[in-house]
């Protein structure tokens, strides 16, 4: 008796799990195990049962069958080496993508091997997510320290040590990098190789000299903060996200180019914290890519925090330097000139791809520069995959992760499987929170969608009226007659926490009307997603504080 792995198309719940279960075991395998979330079912095959018959039945009950693979067999190979290779995955590259892929490895029984030539953690751990998030929580506490709605609450904010932040940070910094990531080897027992990795061959690369040969191989090697070629910029010096958490000082004043969720970000941040910002954007609004009301919202939020915003501007040339700083933009036909002692450049981030020796790995890339791959992540090169931000998928820690996780198995296990972005989250960490999941309207339109949509504004919700904080909003995309959630959007305090109840939404087919029946707890700001939802079929300022 063997025992087999399908993967099946079209699982979407648990109801899919049992159809397919039944109608494998009627076509004679034996204790079916289907995760509609992993797109498969494993089972024991009695000898002498038809492949093919084991096709037709799952296919007779509405669902796809993919590839079918003996797990003992795929496991053996794993087990030996896959051929007398040094290790069964090489990963180069040690951040998020890089460490999923490796544990889940490890799990399997793989001999993996991780090589890294800077800092082990990559992007989120060590320059993005956690020393931002840290600051921008300082920054927000500092901000409401000094300016804050409740009458006969009296509250002052002092001077900022912003040096002695940054040592703050780089504390956390250290200790989720060493918690997170380096221990993390030991207990699973992957090697971590210092050094440069670089193809020599299509089966082999070269750490410090010395040859280095698997069964499969691993890029997660990250993206890096991309610089515009704007004249005069290089000679006046500027700062990157990465290089602004490292300042001694606190700058007196902040040209921020780029309106996306980094500029965002960042420069609330420096302005919580006291400094004049400054935002120029080059397309017509901030959020360029989320929901008009969604820029509308956190444009006014930061005009009203004193922060200038320029949008429909182009930066054409920096003069000066070192604390006097001039930047020139062109808005609306005429130049604006806007001094500071220091410029952020956040205009986005590309795969950092160099020094790989990718044309001798066969490995191709397209005209933009960026690696040619399919949907199981495999690059032209057979035995080498991708994940994380150098794919170009959107840059989110949990995606890195979760293409980690997912490359491994397709790499080692043959597992067949794609990345499903349909409810993918996004959050943007200013005060109030952006956050969203789903199609936009002008989405849902482009791909065909007859949609209806309502825009609750959050003095309609008893929360944000008691925090004395209605800025903000909540948006729903639904399609308009079925009612199906297409999107939720919202600006507001705790938005990137209230999201979760979208991505079910979209994730799951609910209609506005489930969210309208569904309980939501009082005086939280999830209510402002159930209270949305009413609103498509009654006006919500009429109801009673607790929307029933």
């Amino acid at each position: 008796m063997s025992l087999k792995r399908m993967k099946i198309g079209g699982m979407t719940c648990s109801h899919c799990e049992v159809a397919v279960s039944r109608a494998l075991e009627g076509a004679g395998a034996r204790g079916v195990s289907a995760d509609f979330r992993r797109g498969e079912a494993v089972f024991e095959a009695p000898e002498g049962v038809d492949e093919e018959g084991l096709r037709r039945a799952v296919r007779e009950a509405g669902y796809e069958p993919r590839s079918l693979e003996d797990v003992r067999e795929r496991q053996a190979r794993v087990e030996t080496g896959g051929g007398g290779y040094d290790y069964d995955l090489a990963v180069i590259g040690s951040g998020s993508a890089a460490f999923a892929a490796a544990i889940r490895a490890s799990d399997e029984g793989a001999r993996v091997a991780m090589v890294e030539r800077g800092t082990v953690g990559g992007t989120c751990v060590n320059v993005g997510c956690i020393p931002s998030k840290n600051l921008l929580a300082a920054a927000e506490a500092y901000h409401r320290a000094g300016s804050n709605p409740f009458r006969g609450v009296e509250t002052t904010a002092g001077a900022v040590d912003f040096g002695a932040l940054v040592g703050m940070k780089s504390g956390v910094v250290s200790k989720l990098r060493k918690e997170k990531y380096e221990d993390l080897a030991a207990e699973y027992g992957f090697e971590i190789i210092r050094g440069e990795a670089r193809f020599i061959s299509p089966e082999a690369i070269e750490v410090g000299g010395k040859k280095i040969t698997a069964q499969s191989y691993l890029i997660s090697t990250g993206a890096r903060p991309w610089v515009p070629p704007v004249e005069g910029l290089e000679e006046a010096g500027y700062l990157t996200y990465e290089s602004a958490m490292e300042l001694d000082e606190l700058p007196e004043s902040l040209v921020v180019i780029g309106g996306n969720y980094i500029g965002l970000e960042m420069g609330q941040l420096f302005a919580d914290l006291g400094s004049r910002v400054t935002i120029v954007e080059m397309l017509d609004r901030l959020a360029p890519g989320e929901e008009p009301e969604v820029s509308r919202w956190i444009e006014e939020v930061l005009r009203e925090q004193g922060v200038e915003v320029l949008t429909s501007a182009r930066v054409e040339r920096v003069e000066g330097g070192e604390n006097n700083r001039l930047v020139i933009a062109s808005s609306g036909g005429e130049e604006r000139k806007i001094a500071a002692s220091e410029i952020l450049v956040a205009t986005g981030r590309r795969p950092v791809l160099d020094g790989l020796g990718l044309e001798e790995a066969g490995i191709e890339r397209d005209e933009r520069g960026a690696l040619v791959l399919d949907d199981e992540l495999r690059t032209t090169n057979p035995r080498v995959f991708a994940a994380g931000d150098v794919t170009g998928a959107p840059q989110f820690v949990y995606v890195a992760a979760a293409q980690g996780t997912l490359a491994a198995e397709n790499a080692l296990l043959g597992a067949g499987r794609a990345m499903d972005y349909a409810a993918l989250p996004r959050v943007t960490f200013t005060t109030p929170n952006i956050a969203a999941v789903g199609l936009t309207d002008a989405q849902a339109h482009e791909e065909g969608y007859a949609c209806e949509c309502r825009v609750l504004d959050l003095e309609n919700v008893p929360r944000a009226i008691v925090n004395l904080d209605t800025r903000g909003m909540v948006k729903l995309v639904a399609e308009k007659e079925s009612g199906k959630v297409l999107g939720v959007h919202a600006v507001g305090e705790n938005a990137g926490e209230i999201i979760l109840a979208g991505v079910y939404a979209v994730k799951f087919g609910l209609t506005v009307q489930d969210l309208a029946d569904t309980w939501a707890p009082y005086l939280t700001m999830s209510e402002g997603i159930k209270l949305a939802a009413q609103s498509f079929g009654r006006d919500v300022s009429k109801l009673s504080c607790c929307a029933a």
